[in-house]
């Protein structure tokens, strides 16, 4: 049988993994809302080009 605390108590996070870490923590990424609100004030400059007169 597995003994799970004795191969927790081995575990090593793997140097890949950490070094992905920190790329992606260095990175300014946007997220979904920052999408969103681009996309809505985008939207809304577009509509002020084409109102109605």
């Amino acid at each position: 049988m597995i003994d799970f605390e004795n191969e927790l108590k081995k575990f090593h996070p793997s140097l890949e993994v950490q070094d992905a870490e920190e790329a992606i923590a260095q990175h300014d990424l946007a997220d979904m809302i920052d999408l969103i609100v681009k996309t809505v004030k985008e939207g809304e400059e577009t509509t002020a080009d084409y109102t109605v007169q």
